[in-house]
């Protein structure tokens, strides 16, 4: 039987979650309206009232090349997550399907090498690339893009895997199913939500992805991050033009998650408590 629930604690809850809610959306609607205004404005103070002028973008799109960084961070985030999803879908069956004693350490020790500072490896990363031709190259970023978010590729799709049953697996062997056609005609179809939410979330974790693309390139593969801070200037923050370099920046992935929202909550609560 459910709990009743009082119209005063729903409407305490509703206020209390568009609250939360507003916050968090907060910085970006400053974003925005900021890249609205002159720099003057820009420069002022606080306001919420913009002018409604477009020159800053005009003068974004005129200083720098936009669609340059743009195909770039297609190409990273993109290739990045199919390179991903290529290892991670074998390691997470692996894990998942023939388990070891030592299976929740691998787990544990991946997810771990999150929690690392990136500044620590720097050094001995950016000599890497440095020597072996992968600095400022699409390639370099998209295997370096691969490495940080491959923990958490395999955790998503090995929690994802756990929820199948392993009486379909094993019926499938029995009618003769090797284990690539165990893979790919079994397991994938059953697990195509948390895939396809995995494949989504890697995408937004590489297209907003800093540290590693600012610091291993500097003009050929140089994304959207780079971009933004080519409007960072040591003689002055101005605020109008980064403003508008951050919208034009942010726009693509803002509207990939709001038009593919249903399907990141579908694949995120897979195998949640019903």
């Amino acid at each position: 039987m459910a709990r009743a629930v009082s119209t005063r604690r729903k409407l305490t809850m509703t206020v209390l979650v568009w609250l939360v809610a507003l916050i968090i959306f907060f910085p970006i609607l400053y974003t925005i309206i900021t890249s609205l205004k002159t720099e003057g404005e820009a420069a002022a103070g606080f306001s919420m009232i913009p002018s409604f002028t477009f020159e800053s973008y005009q003068a974004v799109l005129a200083q720098q090349d936009y669609f340059r960084p743009f195909f770039n961070s297609v190409v990273i985030s993109i290739g990045s997550t199919i390179v991903a999803l290529l290892v991670a879908v074998p390691a997470a069956w692996a894990m998942a399907f023939t388990p070891t004693p030592k299976t929740r350490d691998v787990l544990m020790w991946m997810l771990s090498t999150k929690m690392m500072p990136a500044a620590g490896v720097l050094v001995p990363m950016y000599l890497i690339f440095l020597n072996t031709g992968l600095l400022d190259t699409l390639l370099g970023l998209s295997i370096i893009l691969t490495l940080v978010n491959l923990p958490i590729v395999v955790w998503m799709l090995y929690t994802y895997f756990k929820e199948i049953p392993v009486d379909i697996l094993e019926a499938a062997r029995m009618d003769g199913a090797t284990l690539g056609k165990e893979l790919v005609y079994v397991l994938l179809p059953m697990a195509v939500p948390g895939i396809a939410s995995t494949l989504l979330l890697n995408v937004i974790l590489a297209w907003n992805e800093a540290f590693w693309t600012l610091r291993l390139s500097t003009t050929n593969a140089a994304p959207l991050t780079a971009f933004i801070a080519s409007f960072s200037s040591p003689q002055g923050q101005f605020l109008a033009k980064l403003s508008a370099a951050s919208v034009l920046a942010i726009l693509p992935i803002l509207l990939l998650g709001w038009f593919s929202q249903k399907q990141l909550v579908r694949g995120l609560t897979f195998g949640a408590v019903k």
